[in-house]
């Protein structure tokens, strides 16, 4: 009765056809979805690296050498010296180096704050060696942890 062969796709074979593209297509939407991520953490990664950096250069940056125990002022909290706060001529002449290093401090603390999520930045000193640490909430879970990224760079003046 059916003699005839017939030509083109059965519907099986059409649905096998679907579902391997669908499972294709969710692979490559997770693999977007995994790169974004790892993109956000390399991004979230150097912007602690150069926010470390820049505090030690900072700190290296005291003229007065002479006056190193200055340095100290950088492991207290930070405060907002107002004598340091514009760059004119008149206003850096009045911001003595214990004044410039809290305000860095100070400065250093809000930009990692606005930098990072949950960023937070320490200063330690042991037998004349500087650590500075950065710290931020990398796994998104509202608390920074020791479960999170850090950076850290130690130096001595």
């Amino acid at each position: 009765m059916f003699n005839q062969k017939y030509k083109g796709f059965t519907l099986v074979e059409v649905l096998v056809t679907v579902v391997i593209m669908a499972m294709g297509l969710l692979g490559l939407a997770g693999l977007q979805t995994t790169s974004l991520r790892y993109n956000l953490d390399a991004e979230q990664r150097g912007t602690a690296v150069q926010l470390v950096y820049d505090m030690s250069e900072r700190m290296r940056a005291m003229t007065n050498r002479e006056l190193l125990s200055g340095l100290e002022k950088y492991t207290e909290e930070g405060v907002e010296e107002a004598s340091c706060t514009s760059y004119s001529a008149n206003a850096v002449a009045g911001c003595t180096p214990l004044q410039m290093a809290s305000h860095d401090k100070f400065e250093w603390l809000g930009e990692i704050s606005n930098s990072l999520p949950g960023g937070e930045g320490y200063i330690s000193v042991a037998a004349g060696i500087y650590t500075i640490t950065v710290t931020w909430d990398d796994n998104r879970d509202g608390n920074t942890d020791a479960s999170d990224a850090s950076f850290s760079a130690r130096f001595q003046p």
